[in-house]
């Protein structure tokens, strides 16, 4: 059972973490607890399953990454380890995932690359299609953003 307290922490993480050197710090501050306490009851949530997922959502758009487009590769069964590794390390791209498809999507590999231009995502999947050695993809480019957000609890 979550005692008032432990709604209390859930409610200020689901906010997000303050931009600052010690964010712990500063919300258990709010909390009228130690940062220490805070960090030893998140690691308890996490243990337990409370928490199952901790991670930040970058709004690149906010940082000036108005071009974004999903890139569609066709990549061998053999070489999708490879291939997904070093699409990876690329900076433009922000996420890169493998997904089983049917017989007729040619397509098995997506990768999610950011740009200041649309040129600039065309100039890098290029850029990156020339690294890996594949040339069969496709650029589909977002025409909006979506609202990001996490479910909301004790509210």
């Amino acid at each position: 059972m979550l005692t008032e307290l432990d709604k209390k922490i859930i409610r200020e993480l689901q906010d997000g973490l303050p931009l600052v050197s010690r964010p712990f710090e500063v919300m258990a501050k709010k909390l009228g607890i130690t940062g220490d306490e805070l960090l030893a009851r998140v690691r308890e949530f996490i243990g337990s399953g409370v928490i199952r997922r901790f991670g930040a959502a970058v709004r690149h758009q906010d940082l000036g990454y108005v071009a974004n487009a999903v890139v569609m590769w066709r990549v061998p069964a053999d070489r999708v380890e490879e291939v997904g590794q070093a699409m990876a390390g690329f900076a433009e791209i922000s996420h890169c995932y493998l997904r089983s498809c049917p017989p007729e999507w040619r397509h098995n590999l997506f990768t999610v690359l950011h740009g200041l231009t649309r040129e600039e995502c065309v100039q890098a999947a290029a850029r990156i299609s020339r690294a890996v050695g594949l040339d069969d993809y496709q650029l589909v480019f977002s025409t909006a953003e979506l609202k990001k957000s996490s479910m909301r609890y004790f509210e």
